[in-house]
Order: C-alpha cells, then structure tokens, then sequence
C-alpha cells in the first residue's frame, strides 16, 4: 500500500469496540486519519447457562464451528473457565481472524478458508462435505443467518447452534459523525456486516442519511455491500477480506482520485 495514498482522508470504522485496532493502524499508515464508530456492539448474555451446558458436554461433538472472533473469545473463556478443549475436537470458522484468535486461546488444526471468509466459502471444503452422522456445534451471537446449520444438516449432519453472546446498536451519540458528514469532512465509511451498516443508518437517523448515501462505502462481503446500495448509497466498494483488503481498497479508490 502506498504510504501517503489516504493522505487527508478521514475513514470511519464502524467494527465493534476492540476490533478495530488493527485496520486503523493500516489506514494510519496510508497518511489517513481513522474515524472509530462503532455501530455494533458485543454484550454479555442475559443467561450464560446454555452456553455453560454445552461447555460441559463438548466431548460429545465432532466439529466445533466459530462464526467470528467475538464468538471465538466468548465462548473459549467460557469453555475454558469450565474444562479443557478436548483433544479430539477439530475447530473450523469462517475467517482468518476467527482462526488467529482460536490460536490465541491454544485451539489449532482448524478448518478455515482462504481467499473469501465466509459461510458459503466454509461450507465449500472438504472437510464439510462429508458430515454424515457427525455432531456439529456452531457458536455465534444470538441470530444470524441459519445457512450453516441448514446446509450441514442437508449433509446429514446434527448441528446445535449456541449463542454466547449479544448484538445490539450502540447508544452513542452520532451528532458529531453526522456535522462531519454534512461538511464533507468524512472521505469514506468501512463497514463489516450488514446489522453494523443498518444501525450505521438508524444512528445517523434522517439528518445524516443523505450525506453518508453520498459519501463512498467500502465493504468485505456481497450482502452487506448489496444492502448498502439497497439503502442508497451511491459510491459502494466491495473489497478483498480481512484488514488488509479493506485498506488496500480503501487506498487504491483514492490513489485514482
């Protein structure tokens, strides 16, 4: 990436608090200036006790599937404060940063794809083919799409899907995001996931709407990118995985400004 290519540029990150440290170190060192507004926020279950059942019993699984690196870390500590991994249970997730953060917490041999980070990508492996009679349990915040439970379970497979933890919108006050959009002060918006870029829009409400459709959205996956031009965005950019690829695309659409 070019050193000074976002020289002057204010970028808005909108990752939950504590994920966006990495992205604004590549922005920052690009010449630009991050903007860190979180529009998700990850929270604590209201009841832990499923998750801690499932703790209990991990034995009784065959694969272990994290769907984002906050799945990763609360559902480990809850795991750990409870048991050891078992040494028989393969891990898989569906991005490079779910797989460092496995690492992190001593899980390794884990099933991730490379090139696309996602469910589809994750499905598409080998290792997920052929699942017959296997006993999966999936970890991720409370909701979500159902893509990987339903597909395992077309392959013959039991899947358990397990919260540990919570999605909600920030009650941040966005006035401050919203005078710099209005002032063309904010040159483009990272977003990550299509529930961060619908409470980016909720939280910016009606004044801040029509700046942030004018002002360029670059995002990691085709939904979120698709929901953005649904909502009217006029500029959307639709960029490589992980940190890297957003800051290079970041990069790249103003080096040809």
């Amino acid at each position: 990436m070019t050193g000074g290519a976002l020289r002057g540029r204010r970028i808005v990150l909108t990752r939950p608090a504590g994920r966006n440290e990495r992205l604004a170190e590549l922005v920052r060192a690009a010449g630009g200036e991050p903007v860190v507004f979180p529009a998700l926020e990850i929270r604590d279950l209201d009841d832990p006790g499923p998750l801690l059942a499932v703790a209990d019993r991990l034995d009784g699984y065959d694969l272990a599937v994290f769907v984002s690196p906050n799945a990763v870390d609360r559902a480990l500590n809850a795991i750990r404060s409870r048991r050891a991994w078992p040494a028989g249970l393969r891990a898989a997730t569906v991005g490079t940063a779910s797989e460092q953060a496995l690492a992190r917490h001593g899980v390794t041999g884990v099933i991730a794809p490379s090139g696309r980070f996602d469910s589809e990508a994750l499905l598409a492996m080998p290792a997920l083919a052929a699942v017959g009679g296997k006993r999966v349990v999936v970890f991720r915040g409370d909701g979500g799409r159902e893509l990987l439970g339903d597909t395992l379970r077309e392959r013959g497979a039991t899947v358990d899907y397990v919260a540990c933890y919570r999605r909600a919108r920030p009650a941040a006050h966005a006035r401050p995001l919203v005078r710099a959009l209005e002032r063309g002060e904010i040159d483009a918006v990272v977003v990550s996931s299509s529930e961060g870029l619908r409470n980016l829009f909720e939280m910016v409400g009606e004044t801040g709407r029509q700046p942030l459709q004018r002002t360029p959205l670059f995002a990691p996956h085709a939904r979120t990118a698709e929901g953005a031009r649904a909502l009217g965005c006029g500029q959307v950019v639709e960029t490589a995985p992980g940190d890297a690829g957003l800051a290079a695309a970041v990069a790249a659409f103003w080096a040809r400004m």
